[in-house]
Order: structure tokens, then sequence, then C-alpha cells
């Protein structure tokens, strides 16, 4: 039996853009369910427990602070590990790192006008609904930065933050490897010892590694 669209909602205040976020989707075989214009019907749209993923934007009516990322850890209280892709100009550290720290994973964080195809885009919803984390590397950076000041992190060489970053991308050893043109066996000391400095146990997947240390930085942020 074939697998069934994912159903799927999407939240954008800017028409054009939802209509193009709704085309590009149901084109890559999601099901739309809905798509939202406001914080309020977001909150009520993902109250469905049959959605399996949505796409939102940082900053929606009323008040254009952070309605939709704030909806969207809402619903990851209620439902933990529900898949959320946050898609905006703006990165919000804080928020962001509640979103990531709660350990279930299916999260990503991407901005607008770094997203380079629609296929990559669709690859990232599709990755995130599986239950992998996508994020953008300033959205990594603003993360670090914003626990930067606290000594642990300072205990990494620099070459280890490198890593750090990749890893936290959602990248694997091999893919780290690859961006920084060393052997995997490097790849995988550097790891250890970023491990060992920030006091972290190492998880058994590279999802769930990422989301450790994301974990770590919300509590030095």
């Amino acid at each position: 039996m074939p697998d069934q669209p994912l159903r799927t909602v999407v939240a954008e205040d800017q028409a054009l853009l939802r209509v193009g976020l709704t085309r590009i989707l149901e084109a890559s075989g999601f099901t739309v369910v809905e798509a939202v214009d406001n914080a309020p019907s977001l909150t009520r749209a993902l109250a469905d427990p049959t959605i399996d993923v949505a796409v939102v934007d940082v900053r929606m009516p009323p008040s254009y602070s952070t309605e939709g990322l704030v909806a969207a850890i809402e619903a990851r209280r209620a439902r933990p590990g529900f898949p959320v892709l946050v898609l905006s100009q703006y990165v919000e550290p804080l928020y962001a790192r509640e979103l990531l720290a709660s350990g279930e994973g299916a999260v990503g964080y991407l901005l607008k006008d770094r997203v380079a195809d629609v296929d990559g885009f669709v690859a990232s919803m599709r990755q995130v609904a599986a239950g992998g984390t996508v994020l953008d590397p300033e959205v990594v950076a603003g993360l670090v930065s914003g626990a930067g000041r606290e000594q642990p992190l300072e205990r990494l060489t620099p070459r280890e933050r490198e890593v750090l970053s990749l890893m936290a991308e959602g990248r694997s050893n091999a893919a780290v490897a690859a961006r920084l043109f060393v052997s995997e066996k490097a790849v995988g000391k550097h790891t250890a010892a970023i491990f060992t400095k920030l006091d972290l146990p190492v998880a058994p997947d590279d999802n769930r590694r990422v989301l450790a240390v994301l974990a770590w930085l919300d509590g030095a942020g």
C-alpha cells in the first residue's frame, strides 16, 4: 500500500508566499489541509490531531511578534514530537532554543531568503516530518552566540566549534568530514571531544545528538 500524503498546515501571512508554498507542497505529494494567515487560525489548525507536519512563519497577525513560533511551541507541548518547520525572515534565538531543546526531534528552522531551491525545501519538509532536524547556519550562529558567554562552550577549539555548528545543522559525521575536508575518523574524535568538554552523553543517533547539544545551548543562554 503506498504511503499516504502528509497532511500539512501552512501558516504565512503574505498571500503570494502562502499560495506558493501550498502549490509547491501539493505538487510534491503533500496534502495541505489548511493555509492560514494569522496566529489564532494557526492555533486552531494545529489542534487537529490528524495533522502530520506544519510549516510556520514566526511573525504573524495580530501583533507580528513571535505568534507563529509560540503557536508551534504550544502545539509541540500538546503533541510531543509534532513536526514543525519554521520558515522566517528572522532568527528568534530565545524561542528557537525552546523549540529545539525539548529533545523530541522533528524540528526545522530555515530563513526565507536563504532557501536556495524548491527541491531542497521539500526535502527539508520531509526530513522534519520523518523526525529529523534541519537548521539554517545563521540560525545555528544565533543560538551559539547567545550561549557563547558561558564557560563550557569556551572550552571548545575553533575546529570543534565548526564541527558543532555543522552537527547542529543535522549533518552526519561523513557530511561534516566532506564539508571540512578531513577524514570521518577525525570528525569522530572532534565529536567525542565536544561531548566530553560540554559534559554531554553521546546519544545513539545523529538527531538526538544534535538536540542534546542544542538543549545545552538553551540552558547556557
